[in-house]
Formats: C-alpha cells, sequence, structure tokens
C-alpha cells in the first residue's frame, strides 16, 4: 500500500511537473515559428493544460480500468468549480466578468451532450467523433469571438523572450515522455489501491485522480489569487471544464470502450450538472466569488467526497 501512495504521489508530480513544460516547449516553438499567439491560446494551451488528464484517461482505458478514466473526467469539473474556485476565493475574491456568459453556456450545452450520450450506456468511438465534433465547434467560436474582440493578440503563460531552440526541445522532450510516465504510474497506483481497499475505480477516479490531475489549475489559480488577478480564473476553469468533457472521453473512446457505471448515472453526472449551473448564479448576475461562496463551494465538495465514500460503505 505504502508503495502504491507512492507511485501515486510520484506520479502527480512528475504529470504536474511534464504538463508545466509541455506548455512552456509548445507555446514558445509556436511562436518562434510565427504561429499566431492567438492560435496557440486556443488549441496548444488548452490541449496542454488538460494533458494530464488526458494522459491519465487514456492510460486508463489501455490498462482496462475505463471506470476510472470517466471518473477523472466527471470528477475533475466537480472539483475545478467547488474545489479550484473554491480555495483560492478564501484568499480573495474571484472576480466574475458577465460577458463570460456565452461561455458558460457553452459548458452547459457540452456538460449536456455528455449526459446524454452516458445515457447510452456506453462510450465508443462513434460518440468520440461527436464530442470531438463538439470541440471543433467550440474552438472556431472561441477563435471568431477573439478575433473580433481582442483583435488577434493574448497573452500566453509560459511565452519567453529569446528563448533558445535548445531549451524549447528540452520542455518539449521533458513533457512529452513525463507525461505518459506519469499517468502511467498514477494509473497502476490508484487500481491497486481501489482493489486493496475495495473501492471502486469509478470512486478513486471521482476523487484521488481527479483532485490530482486539477492540481495545476488550482495551483495557477491559488497563485493568481494571492496576486489579487483573478479576473481570468473563472474562464480557465470554464474553459477547461469544456476541453475535460469534449476532448479527453472523446479521445479516450477511440482507445476502448469506456463503459458508464450505474451508480455514476444515478449520481455523479447531476451533480457535475448541478456544479455547472451553480457557476450560472455568479456569472448572470456579474457577482465576485466571495470568500464566504468560497466556504459553501468547499463545504458542498467535501459534502459530495463524504457522501461517495458513505455509499460505498453502505454498498448502495
Amino acid at each position: 500500500m505504502i508503495l502504491d501512495l507512492l507511485m501515486v504521489a510520484g506520479g502527480l508530480l512528475v504529470l504536474v511537473l511534464a504538463g508545466d513544460m509541455l506548455v512552456k516547449g509548445a507555446v514558445n516553438l509556436s511562436l518562434t515559428l510565427g504561429i499566431p499567439s492567438l492560435i496557440v491560446g486556443l488549441t496548444v494551451v488548452s490541449f496542454g493544460t488538460s494533458a494530464p488528464e488526458l494522459f491519465v484517461s487514456v492510460r486508463a482505458v489501455l490498462a482496462d480500468a475505463p471506470a476510472l478514466a470517466l471518473g477523472n473526467v466527471v470528477g475533475s469539473n466537480i472539483a475545478n468549480i467547488l474545489l479550484v474556485l473554491g480555495l483560492p476565493a478564501l484568499i480573495a475574491a474571484v472576480a466574475v466578468d458577465r460577458s463570460l456568459a456565452r461561455d458558460f453556456w457553452i459548458m452547459m450545452a457540452a456538460s449536456v451532450l455528455f449526459v446524454a450520450l452516458a445515457f447510452t450506456g456506453t462510450f465508443q468511438w462513434w460518440h468520440g467523433v461527436v464530442l470531438l465534433g463538439g470541440l471543433a465547434m467550440m474552438l472556431t467560436d472561441c477563435y471568431v469571438r477573439a478575433r473580433r474582440e481582442r483583435n488577434g493578440t493574448i497573452e500566453l503563460e509560459g511565452a519567453e523572450d529569446n528563448i533558445s531552440g535548445t531549451r524549447i526541445a528540452l520542455f518539449l522532450v521533458i513533457g512529452l515522455v513525463g507525461l505518459p510516465l506519469g499517468a502511467h504510474f498514477l494509473v497502476a497506483g490508484a487500481v491497486n489501491i481501489a482493489t486493496a481497499l475495495g473501492v471502486s475505480e469509478a470512486v478513486i477516479g471521482l476523487t484521488l485522480v481527479a483532485i490530482g490531475t486539477s492540481l495545476p489549475e488550482l495551483a495557477t489559480t491559488a497563485a493568481a489569487a494571492w496576486r489579487r488577478e483573478t479576473g481570468v480564473a473563472l474562464g480557465n476553469v470554464l474553459g477547461s471544464n469544456v476541453f475535460n468533457l469534449l476532448a479527453i472521453i472523446g479521445v479516450a473512446s477511440f482507445f476502448g470502450a469506456i463503459p458508464v457505471p450505474a451508480e455514476m448515472l444515478r449520481i455523479d453526472l447531476w451533480v457535475m450538472l448541478g456544479t455547472s449551473a451553480l457557476i450560472g448564479v455568479f456569472v448572470l448576475r456579474g457577482r465576485a466569488i466571495t470568500a464566504s461562496w468560497g466556504v459553501v463551494l468547499l463545504l458542498l465538495y467535501v459534502a459530495y467526497v463524504l457522501a461517495l465514500f458513505g455509499t460505498m460503505a453502505t454498498g448502495a
């Protein structure tokens, strides 16, 4: 058990570091090649920040643990809202711009589509085609709006001036090697822990793995809150949730069928929809997420996790 915990912790650490290196390398390579920063932000950065979830989910499917892959995505979206927004709100109020209303509705549409497909029972390759088609539509919409509203420019985290080709190559190699390696150790350790404790792979994915793969978003948002720069936090969460739903399972479904556990259909997918809708209270009114609301979000997350393990303990 100790070895498995070390594998999970080590895997998470490698995922976080490798994901950061991949984003830095890809951003700087793209800009060096003359690709507009706007395109990089909408594609390379979006992929890079969700790369831990992608590699973990694909690895889980290949390791015949598809419930862990699905739990990772659904749990990450729940954690992104209740944990990633709740914890930084205790440091400084998270600013909310009403201009994000369109992005909120896009996230809700992606969530409803995902849940509808989940009720077919199993995610297969054609589900992946539908989900990736939705992602393409979302990226196209973002590109058109950004060109119109921001004149084609965007500030990118990870972009550096006069970075050498050697450093770019090093960042890319570390990211591309580290992500699958970290995913391998994380999935192997998580499956072993689930087996030893008699916990379902879905529950492990919804909690331990989901929190771990959400660490980059949490660290970034918490750092922004500490510097009192919370304005982009909610936008990042909305985009990350859409990408998780449409891209992660969309890609993973091409590597194998992903059955949807019955308990996820009864509870977790509805919790994800409910927490997603909750953000509308802030976005549609342009209200900041204050410390008191941060406490509420965190308590809701704790209650959800306790309910997960409580249900498992009673065998419900």
